[in-house]
């Protein structure tokens, strides 16, 4: 089951959309699902669902409420792609954490006051990274997170298990950028990198053309693993 769930934000500025999706039983854990740049759109929404299919009541927040209410773009089209870049250079990353933090409190308080993981794509693995460092998530997973290497001064907050799947031949994270990480996360005892040889950034979309069949297969089941580890 799903619905739109209206969430307090922290700092008492308003309110936002937030997509939810239940479970049939009683939830496992809680997870919010952070946003690509492209919104809370169909494709996030599919992330949800699955997870609601594994037992978990799944949170995705409208991260872009305080710009543009409501976006959903569509990667593969190029004028959704240039809007969702405008929208990400008017974006305050530091609010976006404290939205999440806020669907975390939501999670917490929907599933019954179980264990809230999250999980980010994009923007969102980044944000992913940033939560982890910064709130009480309790199992943090991104892909393919854009600048976490300027992210590596923060790492010493980490306190709760973090996965991150680096596709290779990513062309919004360069090799320098993934040796970065490798270098000040390798030996982080709650910091897993899985790298994906030859894949490219959205390699785990849902729906479009970045999706890569096997790749994302392998990445959602070391995901589902890792949840199932970290959050029951």
């Amino acid at each position: 089951m799903s619905q739109t769930h209206s969430i307090a934000a922290i700092d008492g500025s308003g309110s936002f959309d937030a997509y939810v999706a239940t479970p049939a039983g009683e939830p496992r854990a809680a997870i919010v699902v952070i946003q690509e740049i492209f919104g809370v759109n169909a494709g996030i929404r599919q992330k949800c669902d699955k997870l609601a299919a594994e037992g978990y009541l799944a949170v995705a927040p409208d991260l872009f409420w305080r710009i543009e209410p409501g976006v959903e773009l569509d990667a593969d089209v190029p004028d959704d792609f240039a809007r969702a870049i405008a929208l990400m250079g008017k974006f305050d990353q530091t609010k976006g954490v404290a939205d999440i933090e806020s669907a975390i409190r939501a999670g917490r308080s929907l599933s019954g006051g179980k264990k809230v993981g999250c999980v980010g794509y994009c923007l969102g693995g980044r944000l992913a990274f940033m939560t982890a460092a910064r709130t009480d998530v309790e199992a943090s997973v991104g892909y393919y997170g854009v600048g976490i290497d300027g992210l590596l001064g923060e790492k010493h907050a980490i306190a709760h298990a973090v996965l991150l799947h680096v596709p290779t031949a990513d062309h919004f994270v360069g090799p320098e950028a993934q040796k970065a990480m490798h270098a000040g996360l390798d030996d982080h005892h709650k910091v897993t990198i899985y790298d994906y040889a030859g894949l490219d950034h959205g390699f785990a979309a849902e729906l479009g053309q970045r999706r890569d069949e096997a790749g994302a297969a392998l990445a959602d089941k070391r995901t589902a693993d890792f949840f199932a580890e970290h959050l029951g």
